[in-house]
């Protein structure tokens, strides 16, 4: 039975995205995002590269995985992804010609000739922002001076340079989208600060599976400390690792769960302690999050990190930056750091490390600040009410 409150819904709506439908990170937002609409009866189409999970049925789904763009899987991946994001916007973009959706719902990147359609036919439109505005906390002109040499290219070095998404597309796409949803506050902020009024924004934060994620049976056989992302400097693994070798703590270890980039993997081919662990990519992430005292994650720049969920959810105190999302809470769930900041991030580790009974509270803590504000429920819930302020 469709209560009132539904009705202020749309009926019929298309969500599109260049990522899976289904999977780890943005693949798995986004199908959360679609179960959204699905399981209130109002998904039409799904768009997505390849269709991982069982629940929407096949005939609500539009599959790219036999694209043609795919026959360009040769290119670097950078220019690879640029390729498959506009062709899923030019293959959404088709759809809302077609008359049959009355709301739009897709990704930063991916919809630009898809919002433009929707504009001129009085569609109501939402985009998701995987992590904050373009132009972060920074003034820039609308065309930057190493953009104005980028569109002077000439010859082979301009077709290269077509396969990007530029920094004007994505703001075009800020602008005729009816409604933005940022993943957590810091994001919100770099929105507002760009001129932005509060009412085109809606905060959606991430969500997580907390039954996915349950906490450990007992408490580990050491300190271990655990950080799992892409090994990159841009998430502070550099300071991370500097910290830990200043601390040289007795009987611990570091867990780095990802994999390294070029400039952590030549750090760590020159000095890796004995003590840290780079076990690569894992099927089982909660096995690991599991065997850990503690988790960090020293970001300088993030959406909203779903590794800061998926660590709290399993009952670990988390170190980590307020750039990192809003898991963090400063005294309640874990040490609130500084971006690039050795110096505290080495001293909230260190206070973890000498008392173990307030690490473990915290933790305690972060999974009830989870099951409160971030599960899929949660998630789901936020993106049908900022639905309704546009149907």
């Amino acid at each position: 039975m469709v209560s009132d409150f539904n009705l202020s819904l749309p009926k019929k709506v298309l969500y599109s995205t260049s990522a899976r439908i289904g999977g780890t990170g943005l693949d798995a937002s986004g199908l959360q995002g679609m179960l959204a609409a699905y399981r209130e009866g109002i998904l039409e189409t799904a768009i997505g590269y390849a269709n991982q999970q069982a629940e929407i049925p096949r005939s609500k789904i539009k599959s790219l995985r036999a694209a043609p763009v795919r026959a360009l899987s040769f290119l670097p991946s950078q220019k690879y992804y640029a390729a498959k994001k506009w062709y899923a916007d030019r293959s959404a973009a088709r759809l809302v010609r077609s008359g049959r959706y009355d709301f739009v719902h897709s990704w930063s990147g991916d919809c630009l000739y898809a919002l433009m359609e929707a504009k001129q036919r009085g569609i109501p439109s939402v985009i998701d922002i995987p992590t904050w505005h373009r132009n972060k906390f920074r003034k820039k002109p609308f065309i930057t001076k190493s953009e104005r040499e980028r569109r002077a290219l000439k010859g082979s070095d301009a077709v290269r340079a077509m396969f990007r998404i530029s920094r004007q597309r994505v703001i075009a796409e800020y602008e005729l989208a009816d409604r933005i949803l940022v993943p957590s506050r810091c994001a919100e902020e770099t929105f507002l600060k760009a001129g932005f009024s509060k009412e085109k924004l809606a905060y959606v934060a991430r969500g997580v599976d907390p039954d996915l994620y349950a906490p450990a049976s007992s408490a580990p056989d050491r300190f271990r400390l655990v950080f799992t992302g892409a090994l990159i400097e841009r998430k502070g693994v550099h300071h991370l690792l500097d910290a830990w070798e200043r601390l040289a703590l007795k009987d611990a270890e570091l867990i780095l769960l990802g994999q390294p980039h070029g400039e952590i993997k030549k750090r760590l081919s020159q000095k890796k302690p004995s003590n840290v662990k780079v076990p690569g990519f894992v099927k089982d992430v909660g096995s690991v999050l599991r065997s850990g005292t503690a988790f960090v994650f020293p970001s300088e720049c993030e959406g909203f990190a779903k590794a800061t969920l998926e660590a709290a959810a399993t009952g670990l105190p988390l170190i980590a930056t307020r750039e990192s999302g809003d898991a963090i809470v400063d005294g309640k769930t874990g040490h609130l750091i500084p971006a690039n900041s050795p110096d505290a991030l080495a001293a909230a580790i260190e206070d973890f490390y000498n008392n173990p009974t307030k690490a473990a509270a915290l933790g305690v803590a972060g999974r009830e600040h989870v099951l409160a504000n971030f599960t899929w429920d949660h998630y789901r819930a936020r993106i049908l009410d900022a639905y309704r302020t546009l149907a």
